[in-house]
């Protein structure tokens, strides 16, 4: 016959352990009012202690959703959490403050961090520990950050952050170019004219103030010959010539 009791002692031990997680979070951030937890909070972030202060921060916004402060600690916690190196719990923070507060006073904050914790995953992902360039893999991140800057630039003109985005969208639009340019050189090894044309190309069109456009057009040219498409060739001549007249394919 099926005994009750049979359940109780795993529900006990369940409840001890909810219990004790219980116990060891108010140990670990003490049940205060919400003044002092955010002040503490931000006596943490003033003196660089990124760790502790995302403690206290997790805990007032678990604690307090709806209090004066939750808006202000959702934006410092998404900034400790990029101080302290997580990038991944950082932009989840900022999708959903975007979410609950898309018309915030603050929201080009809100931005250019996502582009500063976009840009810090990207260089994450392609940048070993021996500090080893791997642009040649796709930017997806490189990719969200330049939009996530040119939205602060093209919205917020006038922020406090525009100045920096517009240094960081430049140094990015660089690098996304350099990957453009390292999958069109890759077709031109391995003689796929056509996409390393239509590569290049795009290139162009994209990032045509950057310093990989005369190595671009010096592929579409090589690129065109090949298929013997000479109006398209001369046309990509005669903007090397007219832009880089020092090319070696203008001699």
């Amino acid at each position: 016959m099926f005994k009750k009791s049979h359940l109780l002692l795993p529900l006990t031990l369940i409840l001890a352990l909810l219990a004790g997680c219980s116990s060891t979070d108010k140990e670990k951030v003490p049940d205060e009012p919400p003044e002092k937890l955010f002040q503490q909070a931000q006596e943490k972030l003033d003196a660089s202690n990124y760790a502790k202060a995302v403690e206290l921060l997790e805990a007032l916004d678990s604690r307090y959703p709806f209090g004066p402060y939750s808006a202000q600690v959702q934006m410092d916690l998404i900034y400790a959490y990029y101080k302290d190196g997580d990038t991944a719990h950082a932009i989840a923070n900022i999708d959903r403050f975007l979410r609950l507060n898309p018309t915030h006073k603050d929201v080009d904050y809100v931005y250019y961090m996502r582009g500063l914790a976009n840009m810090q995953e990207d260089y994450n992902f392609f940048h070993d520990t021996f500090g080893i360039d791997r642009s040649d893999r796709d930017p997806q991140y490189a990719r969200q950050a330049f939009k996530d800057f040119q939205l602060v630039l093209k919205n917020y003109p006038d922020s406090l952050y525009a100045s920096d985005a517009r240094a960081r969208a430049v140094y990015l639009k660089n690098r996304l170019a350099k990957f453009d340019l390292a999958i069109a050189d890759f077709y031109i090894r391995r003689e796929a004219w056509l996409s390393a044309a239509n590569r290049a190309k795009y290139l162009i069109e994209n990032y045509p103030d950057t310093e990989m456009t005369k190595p671009a057009l010096e592929i579409m040219i090589q690129a065109y010959e090949k298929m013997n498409l000479s109006d398209l060739a001369n046309h990509a001549k005669s903007m090397l010539k007219t832009n880089y007249p020092d090319s070696e394919y203008n001699q």
